[in-house]
């Protein structure tokens, strides 16, 4: 107080209860909401733990479980080295490099709705569809894209891959700017081959980037749902069915009303999984990136 602190204080109060009407009083009321059944016009009845034991007991649930955990997976085997690789081949660019970033950077500006609906018509499962034109030209059969269980996920997390890349990409073009060029000397003069000025350089300077992308990575495929929503509606056969999408199914297809409860109450649960999963994360990878 004596520091200026109360002046400080009264700047930051507008933001605060900004902040707090807009943010922290919906967590608070989806809280209670998810101890409660309701359908947002009749007085709310507290029913305690049962919209969590519904959640559990339904079988979608652990459908959308496996379903959202598979896509992560994907997503981080394709959709996490990818950007890395693309980044640090543009970094190596004498010409054009800025070029090549707008490039990269293209599908990010795109509107996500504009490019899942771009994409619904490249994965057109007909023979006459662009990328089963493009297989036909190597002599691959048409495949059936989004319209087959076995391959609807992986469709899912190709156009995902597609669509997020770019920021990442940026992220790591201007982490990379900050590796000291002598580090590369160095370890040229070695005798390091390129491979090896990647591993024993850029990654260990990279660290912290890469800790902060691969978690923000994971909390974003945790809570996947635009892609599942526009290319299948949850189909074929619940296969593409994710959390977030089974949160949107309680809330707005439900019985007349919705079943809101069990709606936050899911959605409750997957923010305290990922808080938990957050916290974790950061002791650990705290500790690898001190050393």
């Amino acid at each position: 107080m004596q520091r200026g602190g109360l002046t400080t204080l009264l700047f930051l109060l507008p933001l605060l209860i900004i902040f707090g009407v807009f943010s922290w009083t919906p967590i608070v009321e989806a809280v209670v909401m998810s101890f409660q059944k309701t359908n947002l016009v009749a007085p709310a009845v507290f029913v305690g733990w049962d919209n969590f034991v519904a959640v559990f007991q339904d079988p979608v649930f652990w459908t959308a479980v496996r379903n959202t955990a598979y896509f992560a997976v994907l997503a981080l085997l394709f959709g996490y080295p990818i950007p890395l690789v693309a980044a640090v081949l543009m970094s190596e660019v004498k010409r054009m490099k800025g070029f090549y970033s707008v490039l990269a950077y293209l599908p990010v500006v795109i509107p996500p709705v504009v490019s899942v609906l771009l994409w619904k018509i490249f994965y057109d499962a007909s023979a006459d569809g662009v990328f089963n034109t493009i297989l036909g030209w190597v002599g691959i059969p048409p495949q059936p894209w989004i319209q087959d269980a076995a391959t609807a996920m992986p469709s899912l997390v190709l156009e995902a891959t597609w669509a997020g890349a770019g920021g990442t990409i940026i992220i790591y073009l201007a982490a990379l700017t900050s590796v000291s060029p002598d580090l590369y000397d160095a370890a040229e003069v070695d005798g390091a081959s390129i491979w090896g000025k990647i591993w024993h350089v850029t990654l260990p300077q990279l660290r912290g980037i890469l800790f902060i992308t691969l978690i923000l990575q994971i909390i974003a495929t945790a809570q996947v749902f635009l892609q599942p929503f526009l290319f299948t509606s949850g189909g074929p056969v619940n296969s593409t069915t994710t959390i977030l999408l089974l949160i949107y199914q309680y809330a707005f297809t439900q019985s007349l009303g919705g079943a809101y409860g069990q709606a936050t109450a899911l959605s409750l649960m997957l923010a305290v999984f990922l808080a938990i999963l957050s916290i974790v994360y950061f002791r650990v990878t705290s500790r690898w990136s001190d050393n």
